[in-house]
């Protein structure tokens, strides 16, 4: 997979876009920097790679905005070696990100479709997440408590299978709201029964469906 001298100028332009947009943090910034996002992208868009926007990947679904990507990360407050559980692989490029910041990733995708190519691209570039396909709603009881949980579409209500599976004082970071518009919502569990919800501007993402295709 080429990653030419062109494709490291675009995204140090890309970095430098997000950061004047108010993203500060350096290793998220690093890591957007690192990951060759044209390779997650489909032929027909490779040319956008680095415009700051989402794209169809196929299967009704996008590759996230790169400033959205980097919003979610930085809610998320990634610290190495943590044990993070993302809802929809899509493309993978969100995967990368966390696995860049030293994360320990289990990534379920519900698009068969999508699941065997990201699998493809990702483990060509020499990332190794864990890899489930599957319903997102369900989680992966067998493998929590989970420290951090990122769900990559958005959701009407916050799935209480996911809260149940993250440890108490871990953080989820979920776009809330109904299918034209989400808003950023962070979710600390604080104890066995109780959450803290906050929220961080306005987004839009394809919506999280239940079961498996």
């Amino acid at each position: 997979m080429e990653d030419s001298y062109r494709h490291k100028g675009l995204r140090t332009k890309l970095v430098n876009e997000i950061r004047n947009k108010g993203i500060k943090d350096e290793q998220v910034l690093q890591a957007i920097g690192k990951v060759p996002r044209h390779v997650f992208m489909d032929s027909g868009f490779i040319n956008y790679s680095y415009k700051d926007k989402a794209f169809p990947i196929g299967a009704g679904q996008t590759i996230s905005q790169p400033y959205t990507v980097a919003v979610q990360t930085l809610l998320l407050q990634v610290k190495p070696n943590e044990k993070i559980l993302e809802i929809g692989t899509g493309s993978g490029y969100q995967t990368a990100i966390l696995i860049e910041l030293g994360a320990r990733v289990y990534t379920i995708e519900r698009q068969r479709e999508l699941f065997i190519k990201a699998q493809s691209v990702l483990s060509q570039l020499g990332y190794n997440p864990n890899y489930f396909y599957g319903d997102g709603y369900l989680g992966l009881p067998t493998y929590c408590p989970f420290d951090k949980i990122l769900i990559t579409a958005g959701a009407a209500e916050i799935p209480d299978n996911l809260i149940q599976q993250l440890k108490i004082g871990g953080r989820m970071v979920i776009p809330l709201g109904n299918s034209s518009s989400q808003t950023m919502t962070v979710v600390e569990r604080t104890d066995e029964n109780s959450v803290n919800k906050s929220n961080h501007g306005s987004f839009i993402f394809v919506p999280l469906l239940k079961g498996t295709e």
